[in-house]
C-alpha cells in the first residue's frame, strides 16, 4: 500500500511494514491512510467499529476542528461523516 499516512512525520509520510492501514474516503482527509493496527489487534479485525475523530485544520471548523470517519464493513476504508468543532 502506498500513500501518505495521517499523522505521520512530514519527512517520512509513507506506510511502514508490519502495520495495517485503512484509506480515508471523502472530506478533508480524503486519500490519506489511517494506521488501524492497534484497533485490529484487539480482535475486531476491521479497525474501530464506531469510527474515529481526527484533528484537521482544513475542515469546516478550521484549526482545532475534527473530521469524523466511520469504517466500512471491509475495514479497509473509512467514510467521512462530517466535521465537528
Amino acid at each position: 500500500m502506498r500513500g501518505r499516512v495521517y499523522g505521520a512525520d512530514h519527512g517520512d509520510p509513507g506506510p511502514r511494514a508490519g502495520r495495517d492501514y485503512a484509506q480515508l474516503v471523502g472530506g478533508p482527509l480524503d486519500g490519506l491512510l489511517l494506521d488501524v493496527t492497534d484497533a485490529r489487534a484487539d480482535g475486531g479485525g476491521t479497525g474501530t467499529r464506531s469510527g474515529v475523530t481526527l484533528a484537521t485544520e482544513i475542515g469546516r471548523y478550521g484549526p482545532g476542528g475534527r473530521a469524523l470517519y466511520t469504517p466500512r464493513p471491509d475495514g479497509r476504508h473509512y467514510d467521512w461523516q462530517g466535521d465537528i468543532p
